[in-house]
């Protein structure tokens, strides 16, 4: 700490970390800053020095710092350097007041507070006259987002065409807030996120410099809180000191953010993918009893998660130092152990179920509720397991042979030698340990997996029983086609079914026992079973109604419409009815009756039709039918 810090520090009180350890150059900035300071960097010597600059970042990740910074930067003057300069090795004239604050050509404004078009105003008057004493006059403003459109729209002149001796400096947190305008006149500088990596060796640096004792792990959980912020670690850090009387212990620390243990967090992930429902919620009770929040519980499962998915392709990654033994070694042999389906599968359920828990008025009973819903699902086989069970059944595999290894560690829910194994590869028996019922697959018979619908239902007829050798079975309804069908409905007063019928079946073939049909695309799909369980209601024999690729004939009101069309041109085409609409220009034919003669075979005798004028009247003629 310099001279002038620690008479700060004297005349002041105690200053807190997070200002105290502030970066006052380019070195102390590389922290996770390493892209924007080469670009400055090489900026710099070549003198191709912008007039505006637009930082961008999360809070804490030195927004403000880095502006006080580029604008020591600028007016860097020594005994020996007169030029602007990033290599700031010891204090210039004007280098103090500026990372205090106090410069008189160095103006910081919060744009929070001075959103309006006079506040720029007043800098668009100012920018006219050269500075006091710097090189350059420098405007800080600080979250600029927050800016009026009418302040923006101020600014953007003076801010494309400066004055030689004036530079802007912008931060802001919410880059997509700041017109496009402004920012196609500034070089962007993204400000990223700091690494936990990055923030341990940072609070460890500090530790040793204020000369506390602070265990790694305590440093790793606060890095972790921080969420790449170093402003918000430390502000944790200080806190950190404060409740350890001096020393930053895990354990403490662990109590003041509300976080529970990492290897507990670890057994109760093992007993969540064993699918021991009993064993996790005891573990769960433990950690609430000693003070762990629910929500953070689920969040450090969801991130235990992550990392061992992390593992699973990216091996390397357990070299983090922000991590702890039991994280790197058991998350490893999870790597190996789980499927990438499970891992999913868990991470889904607790994404889902940490909101549920944030907003319930009991989270302790809310996050239980998603520890049982994952610990049952560990027991479920994953959908491409069921599937191959499924086909094994089809294809005559034995029941009872156990499945064959499975690749990269055999990991993933399945189920072998007739019974479940869990997401671990633990064998269950078909009662679980918790002494509820675990999902089995029952046998069903053999069928092509790959079949079409058709295809399959004609299997199971033919395993169907026949009432004697090649016979068919005798009906007590005798059914022909479709329409047969549709008049039981009538008779049976079944009027959902027979509008379904008429709608949306299509009719393919038909003989006892056995109907074929296509669907329509708006047809339910309980209409099948529907269907199959009414035939055999009223025709006293065994159905099997099976859903076939051929076309088929029209539905029954497709057929009709096609019919009356049919009908309409016949008419309009018949030299009466034509005399007649020559006679009543007004007329036209509105509907066409068949008339039912019983003496007359209806195939052979033509259709009438009735010639209706737009006033509704039915006009005279040999073959209308009133």
């Amino acid at each position: 700490m310099s001279g002038s810090d620690k008479d700060i520090a004297e005349q002041t009180g105690y200053r807190v970390l997070a200002r105290k350890y502030r970066p006052k150059d380019f070195n102390d900035l590389m922290v996770g800053q390493e892209p924007m300071v080469k670009t400055l960097t090489n900026a710099f010597e070549s003198g191709r020095i912008a007039q505006a600059y637009m930082l961008t970042g999360v809070r804490g990740v030195g927004k403000t710092t880095t502006a006080r910074i580029l604008a020591r930067a600028l007016n860097y003057k020594t005994d020996t350097i007169d030029k602007p300069t990033i290599e700031l090795k010891e204090l210039g004239i004007h280098c103090q007041a500026i990372m205090e604050g106090r410069h008189l050509d160095v103006v910081e404004m919060d744009a929070a507070s001075h959103t309006g078009i006079d506040d720029i105003r007043e800098i668009i008057e100012q920018v006219r006259y050269r500075p006091v004493s710097a090189r350059y006059k420098v405007y800080i403003i600080d979250e600029v987002h927050m800016l009026s459109t009418q302040a923006f729209n101020g600014l953007l002149k003076t801010l494309e065409e400066p004055p030689e001796h004036v530079k802007f400096i912008f931060a802001t947190t919410e880059i997509r807030k700041v017109p496009v305008t402004v920012l196609s006149r500034c070089q962007r500088f993204d400000l990223r996120r700091i690494s936990a990596a990055d923030l341990v060796h940072l609070f460890s640096t500090i530790a040793k410099k204020e000369g506390i004792e602070a265990e790694p792990e305590a440093l790793a959980m606060i890095a972790r809180a921080a969420e790449g912020s170093a402003r918000d670690g430390l502000s944790l850090m200080d806190q950190a000191i404060a409740h350890g009387g001096g020393a930053v212990i895990a354990e403490q620390v662990r109590t003041m953010l509300g976080l529970a243990d990492r290897a507990r967090v670890v057994d109760l992930f093992e007993t969540l993918a064993r699918g021991d429902a009993a064993a996790a919620l005891t573990e769960f009770a433990g950690q609430y009893e000693s003070g762990a929040n629910p929500v953070a519980v689920l969040n450090d499962l969801a991130d235990f998660t992550h990392l061992v998915t992390r593992f699973k392709f990216a091996p390397a990654s357990a070299e983090d130092p922000s991590l702890s033994e039991a994280e790197r070694t058991r998350g490893a042999e999870f790597s190996k152990t789980l499927a990438v389906s499970t891992l999913s599968r868990i991470w889904q359920m607790l994404l889902k179920g940490i909101p549920e828990t944030e907003s319930a008025a009991r989270q302790q009973a809310a996050a239980e509720m998603v520890l049982i819903r994952i610990a049952h699902a560990a027991n479920l086989p994953s959908p491409e397991e069921a599937a191959r069970r499924l086909a094994d059944y089809a294809n005559g595999s034995a029941v009872d042979a156990p499945s064959a290894p499975r690749p990269n560690g055999g990991g993933g829910a399945s189920m072998q030698g007739g019974g479940n194994v869990n997401a671990v590869g633990q064998s269950m028996s078909p009662r679980s340990s918790t002494g509820g019922a675990t999902a089995m697959l029952r046998a069903v018979p053999k069928v092509d997996p790959v079949a079409t619908p058709q295809t399959a239902a004609e299997t199971q007829a033919a395993e169907a029983p026949r009432t004697e050798e090649g016979a068919a079975p005798e009906m007590l309804v005798k059914v022909g086609s479709l329409k047969d069908i549709v008049e039981l409905c009538s008779k049976n007063r079944e009027p959902v079914l027979r509008t379904l019928l008429r709608q949306h079946v299509h009719f393919v073939r038909l003989e006892p026992g056995k109907l074929e049909i296509r669907l329509g695309s708006d047809a339910p799909r309980s209409l099948v079973n529907d269907l199959q369980t009414r035939l055999e209601k009223w025709t006293g024999i065994r159905w099997l109604v099976i859903l076939s690729r051929d076309e088929g004939e029209p539905t029954l009101v497709q057929q009709e419409a096609m019919e009356k069309e049919t009908n309409l041109l016949d008419a309009r085409s018949d030299p009466d009815i034509v005399a007649i609409l020559e006679r009543f220009p007004g007329a036209k034919i509105m509907d066409v009756r068949v008339r039912k003669d019983e003496t007359e075979d209806e195939e052979d005798k033509p259709a009438p039709a009735a010639a209706v004028t737009e006033d509704g009247d039915v006009l005279p003629g040999d073959d209308v039918e009133f």
